[in-house]
This record gives C-alpha cells, sequence and structure tokens, in this order.
C-alpha cells in the first residue's frame, strides 16, 4: 500500500511504501479492550475509613428493656455505630484493596495497537469517527514539519492538507459537561481533533490546539489511537515516522 508524502503547504512531494502494520486486520472488540485496560491503570485507589461511624462511647443495653439490641451512646438512647442508625459506619463500603487494573495479554495489547494505527487510514472509519477532511485518510507529510516550532505555523500546515474544517469542528465542540463531573475537576468536554505523530520526542508545536495530540511514534497507544474506544482517529504521520514504525 502506497501514500503521498505532502509538503507543509499541500502540495504531494513523492509517495512512499506505507510499512505492513497498516495492512492489519480491523479488530473492534481487542481495541475497546485495550483502551479499557489503559484506562484502568488511570485510577485512584479509594476507601472509607475503617473506623468511620465507629468513634462513639455507643454499646447495646442487651435484652429485657423493651427496645431493640443495637448499641446506644452512654448519655442518651439514641442508636449509633452500626448501619441503620444516623451517622453509623456504611454497611459495605469501598475497600482499597479493590483491584481495579484490567488486564489484557501482550499480544492482545499489541494487536490491539497494530489494528488502531491500520485504521487511522481507513477514510471510512475515519469518516464515521465524525472527523472532517479534503482527500484521503491516509496523511503523511515531509519531516521538514517536525521543525515547526510554532502553533500558528503547525495550524497553517495542517490548514494546508485539508484538515482545517476539523479544527474548526473541535475548537466549537466545547461545552459544559452534564451531571456531577462539572463539579469534579472536568468542567468542559471537548471533541478530539488531529492527532500528529512524530519520529522523535519533543515536538510540542500545535499541541495546545483544541482537540490536537503530539506524540512520537515509540510512545502510541490504543486511547490515543482510538479516543473512547471508537478506532479511526484523524492522524498525520511525518515521513520519519512511518518508516520508524516499519523498522518496529
Amino acid at each position: 500500500m502506497k501514500a503521498n508524502v505532502k509538503a507543509i503547504n499541500g502540495s504531494v512531494l513523492h509517495e512512499i511504501e506505507l510499512p505492513a502494520v497498516f495492512n492489519e486486520e480491523f479488530r473492534p472488540d481487542l481495541i475497546k479492550r485495550a483502551v479499557l485496560a489503559y484506562q484502568s491503570e488511570q485510577y485512584q485507589p479509594y476507601g472509607a475509613n475503617p473506623y468511620a461511624g465507629m468513634r462513639t462511647s455507643a454499646e447495646g443495653w442487651g435484652s429485657k428493656r423493651g427496645e431493640s439490641k443495637i448499641p446506644r451512646i452512654k448519655n442518651g438512647s439514641r442508636g449509633a455505630k452500626v448501619p441503620q442508625t444516623k451517622g453509623g459506619h456504611p454497611a459495605h463500603a469501598p475497600k482499597v484493596e479493590k483491584i481495579l487494573v484490567e488486564k489484557i495479554n501482550k499480544k492482545e495489547k499489541a494487536k490491539a495497537i497494530r489494528s488502531a494505527i491500520a485504521a487511522t487510514i481507513n477514510t471510512e472509519l475515519v469518516t464515521a469517527r465524525g472527523h472532517k477532511f479534503e482527500g484521503d485518510a491516509a496523511i503523511v507529510v515531509e519531516d521538514a514539519f517536525e521543525a515547526l516550532a510554532k502553533t500558528a505555523e503547525v495550524k497553517k500546515a495542517l490548514i494546508a492538507l485539508g484538515l482545517g474544517a476539523d479544527l474548526e469542528r473541535a475548537k466549537n465542540s466545547r461545552a459544559i459537561r452534564a451531571g456531577r463531573g462539572k463539579t469534579r475537576g472536568r468542567k468542559y468536554k471537548q471533541a478530539k481533533s488531529v492527532l500528529i505523530v512524530t519520529a522523535a520526542p519533543g515536538f510540542t508545536a500545535g499541541a495546545n490546539l483544541a482537540g490536537v495530540d503530539v506524540m512520537p511514534v515509540t510512545s502510541l497507544n490504543a486511547n490515543v489511537l482510538a479516543p473512547g474506544t471508537h478506532a479511526g482517529r484523524l492522524t498525520v504521520w511525518t515521513e520519519a515516522a512511518v518508516k520508524k514504525l516499519g523498522e518496529a
């Protein structure tokens, strides 16, 4: 399979033979498992204090008093300590020992990442994700792209590559999240836009564009290739990144 290598001004320079990984079988089931496994590693263990609701002088009165046998505070008759009382300890509180991480086999994880990589050049899958672009989904740009140092230069290059509509789509998608999440450090939600894959780490220009992510080819994972477990993210590959991918 071949793809056109474009200059940062949008013109076609030459063709490049894509590595075999781009012919990988599409496996949405494995991709979903890999994404959920990745996300589960970000969970923070949490649990209730084991002494919650237990710091009280309450003791049971015993039988033959015409009262239930629940523990009651020393200076009154109010029930305490047990789950069915006001302020008592929770019946089945969450525990920090709970295993939150979902595991996936190494071979399945590797195949999921290869499948997600192949999905980035599948025009039907990329379009189904809601991305807007011109031409083919296999977008490879010259290595001079990695030399860009300013966000404005990266934005200009992406527009020249026919991705301006997708940048606007992501920028206009910012909205207030529904539910309690808005009070827990994630008030706004925003659609994902272009993923820029480079050969070497350190390229940061363009990372603050709305919905745009920048990542070296050696750090690719299922979560960034298939946000929300949906494969087919609009991706811009540098020519050096494609060659490095073929060497792996």
